[in-house]
């Protein structure tokens, strides 16, 4: 068993983990593992925002240009598609792309054929809406889980390795002890989100600069190799309060620090849907996400659905489920919109509809 804080991140504490150093936790878990040369990732959220049945096939040919994008030099070492429709009803495809060198990707975005299109007027005057939410946590900021080490998602599969099994899980608090930061700052926040152009509303283009450690989480599931009873009780009983937990984020989310919430599902590179999904949710503090985890009624639900979904089974499980957590400082988040209504992403009550 090891710590999930890789030993090259380890440094003198100052703040004590929530456990002893015996601890045992209850079942396995492994984390992701980049070599000690990956200082910094990046996680970009490319979207395209529509509204109706008869925008969704240019929506999907816009989204399948941008990933043309990705086969250009410099471009990102992974990437998912996804869908999901938001609170005003719009439907976002999205495609979430990793890097694991800033460098790269920022010679990624100069090239023409991407900066262009970005920046041409046509992105105001085709009838959609775009934005992009980059976000690049150094090595110190972020932390993943997957609850198998065969097959890793999101930043895990750029990079590249896996630990061995984790102490740091299974107790509230385990979050926060995974991320390397926390052996010496408390990761609270400061600051305010600000419109820094533009103005939150269709027609404009709008930039958002974040604050100090924004917490950010994407947290997922597949059900695919799912059968018999762990199928029946995953789409029948676990599912249906996991997706009312996400509702609630994306609803009603700003009052207890949650920014933006969308419950995303994978698509194929043909826009067909996958039996996998996801949450993706930016915080005003990884402490208000604490709160909502340890004791708001949405997600004591779904944590009391998981836990007798993993008993029923004897915690032999064929659903996978991993996450990935990152707590941002004001110089690694860049987001972007181009005629996004002004409920979209983390523009999210900042501005009129």
């Amino acid at each position: 068993m090891e710590s999930a804080i890789a030993e090259h991140l380890k440094c003198p504490r100052t703040r004590h983990r929530r456990v002893e150093d015996n601890y045992a936790p209850p079942y396995p878990v492994w984390s992701a593992r980049a070599p000690a040369a990956v200082r910094q990732v990046v996680m970009g959220c490319f979207g395209v925002q529509s509204r109706g049945a008869g925008m969704q096939g240019r929506a999907c040919a816009a989204l399948m240009n941008i990933a043309a994008g990705f086969a250009l030099p410099d471009g990102p070492g992974h990437h998912d598609f996804a869908h999901h429709v938001d609170a005003a009803g719009y439907d976002n495809m999205v495609a979430i792309a990793y890097w694991d060198d800033p460098a790269a990707h920022a010679r990624w975005c100069a090239a023409p054929q991407v900066d262009a299109w970005w920046r041409s007027d046509e992105r105001l005057a085709d009838g959609l809406g775009y934005f992009r939410e980059i976000v690049s946590p150094r090595a110190e900021h972020f932390e993943t889980m997957f609850n198998t080490p065969d097959r890793l998602e999101g930043v895990g599969v750029v990079m590249g390795g896996v630990s061995g099994e984790l102490q740091e899980h299974g107790y509230w608090g385990s979050m926060r002890d995974r991320i390397p930061l926390s052996q010496t700052d408390a990761m609270a926040p400061s600051g305010t989100r600000a419109v820094i152009a533009g103005a939150p509303a269709p027609g404009q283009r709008v930039r958002i600069a974040g604050h100090e450690n924004i917490a950010m989480i994407r947290s997922g599931q597949e059900w695919a190799e799912t059968t018999g009873q762990e199928r029946t009780l995953y789409l029948g009983e676990m599912e249906p309060v996991l997706r009312e937990g996400m509702d609630f984020l994306r609803d009603q989310g700003l009052h207890i620090g949650c920014y933006s919430n969308r419950y995303m599902h994978h698509l194929d590179a043909k826009g067909a849907p996958l039996e996998k999904s996801f949450g993706l949710s930016f915080w005003r503090s990884l402490a208000d996400m604490e709160r909502w985890a340890e004791s708001h009624p949405t997600h004591v639900a779904i944590f009391g659905s998981f836990m007798r979904y993993v008993q029923a089974l004897n915690f032999q499980l064929q659903l996978r489920v991993y996450h990935e957590v990152s707590v941002l400082k004001a110089d690694e988040q860049n987001y972007e919109y181009i005629n996004c209504h002004a409920g979209s992403g983390l523009m999210n009550g900042l501005g009129a509809a």
